[in-house]
Order: structure tokens, then sequence, then C-alpha cells
């Protein structure tokens, strides 16, 4: 991660086109040769960064209250890697504007969010799946009771409803380290209850729809930050990308987002 921050740093500051790889190596204090050990270009070297932010979007679906149906959870998991405060602080919301308007500028740095973004849908399908097993093996549990199943859920692990405007959101700038300026540039928590997930051995394969259903909610939120990243709006507020997600998602609102996991043959 120090290679990607220092790569960040190089970018935000020199533009990308007057970036060596040579000297993104002599920022992060290695060699040329163990910079192209990890990198096979100068701009393969933020996809860690870009990666971290997709992690933990996916974390944050995994980790949604399980009483939860797909739409909410979606919306659990926006409110806790996109709103100004959990996950990126507002001054690393600049670097990633910034590191977002270079990949809509640079096709070779294009490639590599591209890449990132594809991975992280894969990784949302998973979670659907996993999220639609644990779901099955609850209800249909002999254990489970009608009483238990109507009951409201808890408040405590009810979705967070602060306003875009006035919220602070998504996981510590300390907890992948500093970048550059003591920031944390990722910006998009973990799973179904452990009682409840399947065992990792045992995920059940996302079905066609579940794939789907991924594409769509995660273009979803690419979308709202990229759109987001090409303006001058603030993070917060109404056009911040936590809330242009939000909206995203409930002009979606006549999609069927359930679908039961895929038959095992």
């Amino acid at each position: 991660m120090e290679i990607a921050r220092a790569a960040a740093g190089l970018f935000v500051s020199r533009g990308l086109k007057a970036t060596r790889a040579e000297d993104i190596a002599q920022a992060a204090g290695i060699a040329p040769r163990t910079f192209y050990r990890y990198f096979a270009t100068k701009e393969e070297a933020v996809a860690p960064l870009y990666s971290a932010g997709a992690e933990r979007w996916a974390e944050a679906l995994r980790e949604a209250p399980a009483e939860l149906q797909v739409p909410q959870a979606l919306e659990h998991a926006v409110r806790h890697t996109l709103v100004t405060g959990r996950g990126v602080s507002a001054a690393s919301w600049e670097w990633v504007r910034t590191l977002i308007r270079l990949a809509v500028a640079s096709p070779a740095l294009g490639k590599v969010w591209a890449e990132v973004c594809h991975t992280s849908e894969t990784t949302i399908a998973e979670v659907l799946a996993e999220r639609a097993a644990a779901t099955e093996a609850r209800t249909s549990s002999p254990q489970a009771s009608p009483s238990t199943a109507a009951e409201p859920p808890d408040a405590s692990h009810g979705v967070h409803t602060s306003d875009g405007a006035a919220a602070a959101a998504a996981a510590a700038d300390a907890e992948a380290g500093a970048p550059p300026e003591g920031r944390d540039l990722s910006g998009a928590g973990a799973g179904v209850l452990a009682s409840e997930a399947p065992d990792a051995t045992e995920a059940p394969p996302a079905s066609p729809r579940q794939r789907f259903t991924a594409a769509v909610a995660s273009a979803a939120v690419r979308v709202a930050v990229e759109s987001w990243a090409v303006t001058d709006a603030a993070p917060t507020g109404p056009q911040g990308p936590a809330e242009l997600a939000l909206h995203n998602l409930r002009a979606l609102h006549g999609f069927a987002w359930e679908a039961g996991p895929a038959k095992r043959t």
C-alpha cells in the first residue's frame, strides 16, 4: 500500500504524464526493480487504493443486518462507505476526485479502474449469494419460530438514515494507514452473522440473477462516484457521492432485487 500511496501522491501533485515508475519507486523508498516486481506499469500502482474502496463497499454489504432486504442492505453499505467521515475524510475525497478524474482522462489508468470495478462486481455477486443462502437457512430452520421471524429488527441494527449533508461516515482513515498528507484515499465493513454465514468452502455460487443484480448495484455506485468526481461539488450534501448513489439505487425502485441461491447439481 505504501507504493500505491506514493504513486497517488505523485499523480496528484505532478500529474500522470510527468510521473515515471522510477519516481514512484524513489518516493516509496524502494528500488525500481522492486517496483516492477509488484506492478507492470506506473498506472497499476494505484490499483490497491481503488481496490481498498471496492473491498470496503463489499464488506459493508456483507455485514449489513441479516434481516435487511437487498435494496435496504445496499443502502446500508452506501451509508457505511461513501458518507464523509466513516471511510473517507472530506480532504481525502479530494484525492479520490483527482484519481477518478485521471482514470476518466487516461485510457491506461481507466483500464485499471475498470478492472477493479469488475472484480468488485464479482465480489458483490458472491456476497448476495451468501446472504441469500443464510436467509434461506435461517427461515427454513425448524428452530425459527413465526413469532421470531415476525419481530421487527432491533433499532441498534437498523440502517443509519442521517442526512448526507451532515452525516459522517465509511471506515477510519487510520485503518489502512495514511497516504500523503496523512489521509486514507480508499473509499468503500463484514457480513451476515458468523453463525449464519455459510462456511467459506461451501459458499454457494452466484446465480445469473445475482450476478445481474450485482452489476446493477455496482453501476449505481460507480456512476455516482464518477459523476461527482467530474464536478466541483462538495463530498457532502445532495450532490455528494453518497447521496448520488442512494438516489441511483432509489431510482431502481421497481427492480426485482431478490434472487435465490444457485441450484447445486
